[in-house]
Order: structure tokens, then C-alpha cells, then sequence
């Protein structure tokens, strides 16, 4: 899994991510590329769900 796909199971929005937040988002890219997803997730809990709000995927519901 790399970070674009870890990203997109949280329902973070990698591009408004990356644009609005960048320094946090390179620190956590070199962290997640570092250590095993499962372990990222147990360091970083509380703070990806507050990113999963800030940044949340667009859903397109028209389909």
C-alpha cells in the first residue's frame, strides 16, 4: 500500500491535503513510508480522523 492508497481508504482528499496542509502532509507521507500502515494509523488515530473531516473526498452521488 503506498500513501496515495492509505489516503484514500481514510476518505482524505490527497490533493486538498496536500495544497492546504503541506508540511504535515510531507511529514506524514515520510513517516508512512517508514513504518508499516497498521502502525502509521495507531500513532496518528485521533489526528486522521480530524484530517478525514478537514479534508474529506468528494463523493459524487448523481451515479
Amino acid at each position: 500500500m503506498n500513501f496515495k492508497e492509505y489516503l484514500i481508504s481514510k476518505k482524505i482528499d490527497k490533493n486538498l491535503f496536500q495544497n492546504s496542509d503541506s508540511d504535515l502532509f510531507k511529514s506524514w507521507e515520510n513517516t508512512f513510508n517508514q513504518i508499516h500502515p497498521l502502525s502509521f494509523t495507531e500513532q496518528n488515530k485521533f489526528i486522521v480522523n480530524k484530517i478525514r473531516r478537514k479534508y474529506p473526498i468528494k463523493v459524487d452521488l448523481k451515479s
